[in-house]
């Protein structure tokens, strides 16, 4: 094929994918593979010197949605031009550089939502419109006004036009889906399925927020700098995201953008990359535009963490708690960093709501060391093979039960999968953190040693070891010391290695701090349970049909007669500078990394939130902050070193 006619191929392909991406919001393959088949075009038409006069490198955005009021934008909106690695972005530094040795560069979050435009006027808001084409746009006013993260008045008072993202947090998404019948699979589409909802209500339900990085126009005001208008867009009310800096060299753009990665999966919202910007305008004039992009910013987007891929077949898999999960068996694909070839269908009930089955497209998600994900159909093959549920145990056979979605084998004491689920979660570093006690040394404990129950554990001897394949003295010893250690443990802990479905290590923490006994969670009432905060009804009902249980009651005996002891919180505990406080925490500290010092503030009974308000009571400052640091002056709020938090800890 000539490069012409691969051009005109490509052409097609992606116009189909940007129709589905844009205006149905029903994409079809991942943005890693999009970007591959349109950095493909690119080349070609660097090495043609063609242009096609339908190639989607001259077009913005997707067309208007019928049944919206269109809107034209007060100035053509712009793309971002992608660098595709470290080289690219060295070079595109290189370039700005040559200009004006002297210039410096922005580096914000690139944020994964819906582009929208927002219109005010002597201070009050006017309208909000989508990106459409980058000429018109859709007017979803009425959906934006239910965003509480929109200003509806702000203090400047002359006609703007500004530009952010309407997006959907993953705390937000997460509370959504816990009651809903049908769950969103994941936070952009949701993000734009609710505004280009011509039902506002259905906008509210999803607790949208806006996120603002530019300004399209101002009457009256100009700024000289990315980071003057940053703060200006703050001042206003606007959220920004709580990251913004200025850098001068090429080497420090990358150390940010390293840095940023490292932390993505921790932050509550969605970015696919960074943006870099020549930080001041009057350089940004002199540089120019091209038809789609300004020359002058760049995006550097990150490694993907959504994919398609072939699902080959299901298996199902037994839980400690006896759930049977179905699991997808995919064609093999580089994903973040590493090969995925299995990811969680959650149930069979996601499966019908996902359409898949064997032979199909789907798409995967993996973030971090989060298990991948099948988020749903990307395109189905004529010789699918539809998915069947099961009725047996495939680990022992006994008949399942359904309790509403979700399926159950109710042979506990004799499912090999359910034992050795219990038994390595109880054994984790979260819970009773039994050194040594890896899944492989569980296996053999159950077959060799007819270990059940965790309180077993708890009855073997070091000559019980002796008697395995490849135990010696020094191993043995170990395993049986790191064992009897384990017997003091914090109540937060051992709640936790009790293994109650959808409680997690945070949930246990905020159980044991509200009731600060065993005896009194155990007694506890739904209506008790339900006001610790983020225990909604389903983990409220978990804990109260756990405790109800004769077995598990038996079990709690049975550890505690082995030598089990249970450290409940105090107060006495808790420093009392500490003890109820609020603390935000931004920068690198000096010696401790953020997650040792959220635990140390957890552990003398404060409180740790992921963004500053005029409820926080202290923010913890460390090097290189985010605009949390600029609110939290703005609110008058007590700023604090790692050291000040130490001395608070310590003071008697």
């Amino acid at each position: 094929m000539d490069k012409i006619s691969e051009m005109q191929k490509l052409i097609v392909e992606i116009n189909k994918h940007n129709h589905n991406y844009y205006d149905l919001d029903a994409p079809t393959i991942s943005d890693a593979e999009y970007d591959k088949l349109y950095y493909r075009l690119i080349d070609l038409e660097k090495q043609t010197g063609t242009v096609l006069p339908n190639s989607p490198s001259l077009r913005v955005g997707g067309e208007v949605l019928e049944g919206f009021k269109k809107r034209e934008h007060p100035k053509k909106l712009y793309s971002l031009n992608k660098v595709r690695d470290e080289k690219d972005l060295f070079a595109w530094v290189r370039d700005m550089k040559d200009v004006h040795p002297a210039m410096t560069f922005s580096v914000e979050y690139k944020f994964d939502g819906l582009h929208l435009v927002i219109e005010y006027d002597n201070g009050e808001f006017v309208s909000a419109t989508t990106r459409g084409n980058g000429y018109v746009g859709e007017d979803v006013s009425a959906q934006v006004k239910t965003i509480r993260s929109v200003p509806l008045q702000i203090a400047f008072k002359g006609h703007l036009f500004v530009e952010g993202e309407g997006m959907m947090t993953n705390h937000a998404l997460k509370i959504y889906n816990r009651n809903a019948e049908e769950k969103l699979k994941n936070a952009r589409n949701a993000a734009a399925g609710a505004i280009r909802n011509l039902d506002p209500k259905e906008t509210a339900r999803r607790n949208l927020d806006f996120f603002c990085y530019a300004v399209l126009q101002a009457e009256g005001i100009k700024f000289d700098t990315q980071q003057a208008l940053h703060e200006f867009l703050f001042k206003n009310g606007f959220q920004t995201g709580d990251y913004f800096k200025v850098v001068s060299t090429a080497e420090e753009v990358m150390q940010e953008i390293n840095d940023i990665d490292k932390r993505k999966s921790s932050l509550d919202i969605l970015i696919d990359g960074v943006v870099v910007s020549i930080n001041e305008i009057a350089y940004r004039e002199e540089i120019g535009w091209t038809t789609k992009f300004p020359k002058w910013a760049m995006a550097y987007k990150f490694e993907a963490e959504e994919i398609s891929t072939v699902l080959k077949d299901v298996v199902w898999q037994v839980g400690r708690t006896g759930k049977v999960t179905p699991i997808a068996i995919l064609q093999p694909v580089e994903l973040a960093g590493a090969t995925v070839q299995k990811a969680t269908l959650n149930n069979y009930d996601d499966i019908l709501r996902k359409k898949v089955s064997i032979g199909s497209r789907v798409f995967v998600r993996r973030s971090n060391e989060v298990i991948p994900e099948v988020l749903g159909l990307a395109e189905k093959a004529e010789d699918a093979k539809e998915i069947e549920e099961i009725s047996t145990c495939p680990c022992c056979g006994s008949k399942l039960i359904k309790k509403g979605p979700l399926l159950y084998c109710t042979n506990h004491d004799g499912c090999f999968d359910q034992i050795e689920g219990r038994l390595t979660h109880f054994a984790s570093r979260d819970a009773f953190n039994i050194e040594g006690l890896s899944e492989k040394t569980v296996r053999t404990l159950i077959n060799e040693l007819g270990v059940k129950n965790p309180s077993d554990l708890y009855k073997l001897t070091t000559e019980d070891f002796l008697t395995l394949e490849k135990f010696k003295d020094k191993k043995s010893n170990n395993l049986k010391n790191s064992i009897e250690k384990s017997k003091k443990i914090d109540l937060f802990r051992f709640i936790y290695a009790l293994g109650i479905g959808e409680v997690g290590i945070k949930t246990a923490r905020d159980i044991a701090n509200h009731f600060s006994s065993l005896q009194a969670v155990m007694k506890a009432k739904l209506s008790e349970i339900e006001k610790i905060n983020d225990v909604g009804p389903v983990i409220a009902r978990n804990i109260l049909e756990y405790f109800k249980d004769q077995e598990n009651l038996q079990e709690i005996q049975n550890l505690i007669d082995v030598g089990v002891e249970i450290k409940n919180p105090s107060p006495r505990d808790f420093s009392s500078q500490i003890a109820g406080k609020k603390f935000v925490l931004t920068g690198t500290l000096p010696s401790l990394s953020r997650t040792q010092a959220s635990e140390l503030i957890l552990q003398n009974g404060g409180e740790v939130s992921g963004s500053v308000s005029k409820n926080t009571d202290y923010v913890l400052l460390g090097e290189n902050p985010g605009s949390k640091y600029a609110k939290a002056q703005q609110l008058n709020i007590k700023i604090i070193s790692e050291q000040d938090l130490i001395d608070m800890i310590n003071k008697v």
